[in-house]
């Protein structure tokens, strides 16, 4: 056990010195161009959340953002890209708010706005789709949900917050973080066991699944380089050159 600090610190040096220097060269090449989502979602989501809290602004949000498992699916589609600006009005907003700052602003910056939306999409629809599908295995079968749970209100910023952290991690190769998290993800359901925690293991799960096959990919093109494996077998991606100008250089893939 007295060893468990040095390797924290080691890891940390290891994943998160390099992934700060990324983020740090990122906002000296492009300036405020580099974080154009993030502040956007969240002055959104403090928006949101003050309307959500008031007599008039209420049934609004509900309407346009607020999914339940119950709804019919073409309308928790419609819902789903608001609802994950739609903090829960019963917990403090702040926390929301510093998750996106933090998590979407590093995404931002090291993946581009656009694949960060779609990665954010792709998490909190993974979890909305969860919710129904488990609530139609019910909960006798693994991983099943009681029906009680198709009218709870599923809204929030934190399963696209967990994606997000794991497809960084795993373009950054940070694996000691990334597994971190989804312990954390694991631990959350196994002290308390409900929808929100399930829902963040399905996101987790459907970003292993797009990580699992960009690694497919990049060791595909590998095997297929002229060299026989000048590509990139590891499936890393490939190493990025910042000029100050014009930011990252141009990248091979959309994931």
């Amino acid at each position: 056990m007295s060893r468990l600090p040095a390797v924290l610190r080691r890891a940390a040096v290891r994943e998160w010195g390099p992934l700060y220097t990324t983020v740090r060269e990122g906002l000296a090449a492009r300036g405020t161009r580099a974080l154009a989502l993030t502040p956007v979602a969240v002055v959104l989501t403090a928006l949101v959340q003050m309307a959500q809290n008031q007599a008039w602004g209420s049934r609004p949000v509900r309407s346009l953002g607020a999914v339940r498992a119950e709804d019919p699916l073409w309308l928790a589609l419609l819902r789903t890209p608001l609802s994950l600006f739609v903090a829960a009005p019963d917990l403090p907003v702040w926390g929301a708010l510093a998750q996106i700052l933090l998590v979407f602003g590093v995404a931002e910056v090291c993946l581009g706005r656009w694949r960060t939306l779609a990665v954010a999409y792709l998490a909190t629809l993974a979890g909305t789709l969860y919710a129904r599908i488990g609530v139609a295995l019910g909960p006798e079968v693994f991983p099943g949900l009681p029906a009680s749970d198709a009218q709870v209100v599923d809204t929030g910023p934190s399963a696209a917050v967990v994606g997000l952290a794991v497809y960084v991690c795993h373009r950054r190769r940070a694996w000691f973080t990334g597994a971190l998290v989804i312990l954390a993800m694991v631990v959350e359901v196994l002290v308390k066991d409900n929808l929100a925690g399930r829902e963040h293991l399905a996101a987790v799960a459907a970003v292993l699944v797009v990580c699992g096959v960009r690694e497919w990919r990049g060791r595909r093109r590998g095997a297929q380089a002229p060299d026989g494996g000048g590509g990139t077998r590891s499936g890393a991606p490939p190493t990025m050159s910042w000029n100050l100008r014009r930011g990252p250089a141009q990248r091979t893939s959309w994931w």
